[in-house]
């Protein structure tokens, strides 16, 4: 595992650096990236087991922006298209499954469904600014690997937000105005400052970057060093 150092971002409300308080975690990831919920589950295995407390922001990802709303191709078809020859699909979807099961995750690739993810990003945005962008996060990554569902419509990804108790009209005119498309734009841009190529990636304290879905004792050792790092800051 490699940590590389990341130019701080002037942007950020995050107080870490100054003193007490949570460690900030920015999190580049795509909905469509299996490693993104496997990543996700061990990064909050170490969180839970060091009691570390954490801020975490989830930024847009997009590894197939030209990827059709309707995709009609299957799981071989779509691995094709990032590159993955045929008799590489089985392998790779054996450990993918695997490496989720490890971590609690039922990943369906029979009823999968490929989309467009920029609508979903944008949903996901505009959760933030009602306070609930991680659950979010998780009811979409939910419904794409182990149920199924379309997350890449208006209609379908307003059903997920009223699903987590937000406003369904309000999830629906948010997605229908593209009004959250500039800041998943941002994201992709901001990416591409830091030298992002592949997700999950993962800042901490705008300032360490940490590729992959770590295992959760690489990730609480990360939490636990920069936990003291801060500790020793505030004396």
């Amino acid at each position: 595992m490699t940590t590389t150092r990341q130019n701080a971002d002037p942007t950020s409300t995050s107080a870490s650096s100054t003193g007490p308080g949570p460690i900030r975690v920015d999190v580049w990831s795509d909905i469509a990236c299996p490693w993104c919920y496997i990543g996700k589950r061990k990064f909050e295995s170490a969180v839970a087991e060091t009691g570390i407390p954490v801020e975490i922001e989830y930024h847009a990802f997009e590894l197939a922006p030209d990827l059709p709303e309707e995709f009609e191709g299957s799981e071989r078809d779509y691995l094709e298209i990032r590159g993955y020859s045929d008799d590489e699909v089985e392998p790779l979807l054996a450990r993918i499954v695997g490496a989720a099961k490890t971590v609690g995750l039922d990943f369906d690739y029979a009823v999968l469904r490929h989309t467009n993810m920029l609508k979903g990003h944008q949903l996901i945005h505009w959760a933030k600014t009602e306070g609930r962008q991680l659950d979010m996060v998780e009811r979409i990554l939910a419904a794409h690997f182990e149920q199924g569902r379309h997350v890449g419509r208006d209609q379908d990804l307003a059903d997920l937000a009223a699903e987590i108790g937000l406003d369904r009209e309000k999830a629906l005119a948010a997605l229908e105005g593209g009004r959250y498309v500039d800041e998943v734009q941002a994201d992709e841009a901001r990416a591409r400052q830091l030298g992002i190529q592949s997700v999950p990636y993962y800042v901490f304290e705008n300032a360490y970057g940490v590729p992959g879905a770590q295992d959760a004792a690489t990730f609480a050792g990360i939490l636990r060093q920069l936990a003291e790092e801060k500790r020793e800051a505030a004396r």
